[in-house]
């Protein structure tokens, strides 16, 4: 099966029924289909071949969705690019990638032309948006008919390249094949229960592979998706969910973390909301009882997974009281083992680094054949190859696993091994806590000082001698942080992680409210 059947499918069964809905602006699931379709006839008229990339530099927008669909249905292979990528970034993307088009916005031209300016072979432009333009135009392209041949891709052709965050180093690109999609949104959807009448907010970035896969298991489900550009005003996030009368509400950490200290929100009526996911990071245990108490309804799925291979595990909502500190179980279709520094497999209990085989893994990185070696290595049969994460784990009796650190994450102190992540989930559990940040610190005697950055919620007072005694109560004597700093906010990530390696001066935060 390919990627964009989901839509053909879902226009068939349910052609008026409402697919998205954007800025108070409803849209079919016929009238998304025949955009998406001649979107597809127009790229293949001129010159789109099977496996060509087209690159999406796009808000959270129905426009970005037809592109999406579209160049799936001409045989060609998506990259969507996040909307706040700088010129120097765009540039390499698109080189890298051998972009044959761009679809952008027109009020992004100036920054669109500078970054291709240089590029050998630089791709067609199309825009969209308001404006005088000679150049092409998305709602121009929509609006027409078109007559040509399409190249029908098979499910082992690429559907998307997605760049990593590339935080300190250029991004890579990860290919998936529409098996390994279609591999994905189909486990997922089955342990969630998507259903025709799921209403999904979306307010993550298309080019996050979170917010990318709610668009594509809505439609696999028939599902009507609320678009929305971001989570800068959460008190309209809030308005949406009461007004739309959401279900499903996929969310990271940090969203959580925003939502809990609003005003007023444990007397919101967000009934509505029968799921809420959550990914990028593990839940800290002291979330569920707000989330349980905000969302009376919801069940909860505390989730983990990687580009590399869209999702690994999930924790059964029925098990969050059991194992609150646990990312669950293998998803459908997927087996995980935890492996030593010389691959031997460990037994329940030891911590090791995490191993994925199953149809979502990815099929290496574009161009980085030497990248794609440290992670893609052989597995159970010759031709299989398997995902080495990075990340170190611990699976129990049950089989549940337990995220311990990122393997180059993890602060050595007085000689012994510390997991960053450990600490930070504690501190969470402090009342007028928002957000923190763990890291070591350079010391000659020894070896890195535990640092906790700290956010406060608005109101809240704390000392640091009470973080302090408070980290003494509930953690072993090596995790207490030694050099306890109050900010205004942290850097973060354009998908809602906090940035673990970065100074805190970038322009993307965390604040306060």
């Amino acid at each position: 099966m390919v990627l964009h059947q989901y839509l053909l499918d879902s226009a068939r069964q349910f052609p008026e029924k409402t697919a998205l809905k954007y800025n108070n602006q409803s849209f079919s699931y016929s009238t998304v289909r025949q955009r998406a379709g001649r979107l597809a006839l127009f790229l293949a008229q001129h010159g789109l071949e099977r496996g060509d990339r087209v690159a999406i530099y796009l808000e959270n927008s129905p426009e970005s969705v037809y592109s999406i669909f579209g160049t799936l249905e001409a045989g060609g292979c998506f990259v969507v690019i996040n909307p706040s990528t700088k010129a120097d970034r765009l540039r390499f993307i698109l080189q890298h990638s051998g972009a044959r088009f761009l679809i952008c916005d027109i009020s992004r031209r100036e920054l669109v032309e500078n970054a291709v300016a240089d590029i050998i072979g630089k791709p067609d432009i199309i825009y969209c948006g308001e404006g005088e333009d000679k150049n092409l135009k998305l709602e121009e392209i929509i609006d027409r008919d078109f007559e040509t041949d399409l190249s029908i891709p098979l499910d082992i052709d690429l559907a998307a390249l997605i760049y990593t965050s590339g935080s300190t180093a250029e991004p890579k690109g990860v290919t998936l094949t529409h098996r390994n999609m279609v591999t994905a949104a189909e486990a997922i959807t089955s342990y969630i229960e998507n259903r025709p009448d799921d209403i999904i907010l979306n307010v993550l970035p298309l080019s996050f592979d979170y917010g990318l896969y709610q668009v594509l298991m809505a439609f696999k489900a028939g599902c009507t998706l609320v678009l929305h550009k971001g989570f800068s005003f959460p008190g309209e996030i809030l308005r949406i969910i009461k007004e739309e009368k959401i279900t499903g509400l996929p969310v990271v950490p940090t969203m959580l973390s925003i939502l809990f200290h609003l005003r007023g929100i444990d007397s919101q009526e967000l009934s509505s909301v029968r799921y809420v996911t959550s990914t990028g990071a593990a839940v800290p245990e002291s979330f569920f009882p707000r989330i349980k108490k905000i969302f009376p309804r919801a069940r909860i799925f505390s989730m983990y997974g990687l580009t590399e291979c869209k999702r690994v595990s999930y924790l059964p909502p029925e098990l969050i009281d059991v194992k609150p500190g646990s990312v669950g179980i293998p998803m459908p279709g997927t087996e995980v083992f935890i492996v030593d520094k010389n691959d031997r497999i460990l037994p329940p209990g030891k911590t090791g680094q995490l191993v994925v085989r199953g149809g979502t893994v990815m099929q290496g990185y574009w161009r980085d054949p030497e990248g794609t070696a440290k992670v893609l290595k052989p597995g159970r049969y010759p031709w299989e190859k398997v995902l080495y994460t990075g990340d170190l784990f611990m699976m129990d009796e049950d089989g549940c696993l337990y995220f311990i650190s990122r393997m180059d994450d993890l602060i050595k102190s007085r000689g012994e091994r510390v997991s960053p992540k450990t600490i930070e989930n504690a501190l969470y559990g402090l009342e007028g806590v928002q957000a923190v940040r763990v890291s070591g610190v350079s010391d000659e005697i020894i070896g890195n000082a535990i640092k906790a950055e700290i956010v406060l919620r608005e109101g809240y007072r704390l000392r640091k001698k009470d973080v302090i005694a408070y980290c003494r109560s509930v953690l072993e004597d090596i995790m207490v942080p030694r050099i306890i700093k109050f900010v205004r906010e942290l850097p973060m990530t354009v998908t809602g992680k906090i940035r673990r390696n970065e100074s805190n001066d970038d322009s993307s935060k965390i604040a306060s409210n």
